[in-house]
């Protein structure tokens, strides 16, 4: 897993339930549900799990798919691991570990990389750029 490493005890004392389930469980919230969902505005995204930057919100595209959904995570902050049914492919901060969703390649979406971050709100917390 990641470098930061917390207890499962430290971990549901640190987050809140609903992030619990879905960053350690990897659980997945409602589809149209999560706060950054249709939210664009100019920043980053870090990992609600241990603050690592994962995405500029230059990134952002809206996809229709009831989830924030990026085209590219910062180098080296985000992992991916085939699920266990080698359906899908799993992404999850580098550094904790925690489940941010699913990435999707070859959609046809118009974005430079062809891929798709498929990442529930829960697993992210959105830091403003400021203001020059």
């Amino acid at each position: 897993m990641g470098e930061l490493q917390r207890s499962e005890e430290e971990w549901r004392a640190f987050l809140s339930p609903e992030q619990f389930h879905i960053l350690r469980q990897k659980g997945t919230e409602p589809k149209g549900t999560g706060h950054y969902d249709k939210f664009y505005e100019s920043g980053v995204y870090n990992c609600a799990g241990c603050e690592t930057p994962l995405y500029k919100s230059t990134t952002k595209f809206d996809s229709g798919c009831g989830w924030p959904a990026f085209f590219e995570g910062f180098p080296g902050a985000i992992t991916r691991s085939p699920d266990p049914d080698g359906r899908r492919t799993e992404i999850t901060c580098t550094a904790c570990g925690g489940h941010l969703g699913h990435v999707f390649k070859g959609e046809g979406h118009k974005v430079p990389t062809d891929e798709r971050h498929c990442v529930n709100s829960v697993s992210v917390k959105f830091v403003a750029a400021e203001a020059p």
